[in-house]
């Protein structure tokens, strides 16, 4: 059974830069072949596709949110990591980790069971 783990701070001083990683354990070498996602749910909000990473490292992320967003994956260690510089409140959200088959898509495979990150001096 393939299980995703979101770590990283609850909090964040604004302009600073939010690290989260994503630790996946379990499957088979088939998940290789997804997207490892980020997605996030602002309170109130419905879910907001950030980006993701192939298993050849290739990136793809948010048109909204390129300038600010970096993935990266460690593949010795089956984990991947966002990094949101320059936060603001309305970066608070929960953060997911997530396997899926499409670029963009807020659906998925797999999916950790969200982080609570908040921005906030």
């Amino acid at each position: 059974q393939v299980q995703l783990q979101e770590s990283g701070p609850g909090l964040v001083k604004p302009s600073q830069t939010l690290s989260l990683t994503c630790t996946v354990s379990g499957g088979s070498d088939t998940i290789n072949h997804y997207y490892w996602t980020w997605i996030r749910q602002p309170p109130g909000k419905g879910l907001e596709w950030m980006g993701a990473i192939t298993n050849s490292g290739s990136t793809y992320y948010s048109p909204s949110l390129k300038s600010r967003t970096s993935i990266s994956r460690d593949t010795s260690k089956n984990q991947f990591t966002l990094q949101l510089s320059s936060v603001t409140p309305e970066d608070t959200a929960v953060y997911y980790c997530a396997i899926n088959s499409r670029v963009g898509s807020t659906s998925y495979t797999y999916r950790g069971q969200g982080t609570q990150v908040t921005v906030s001096s």
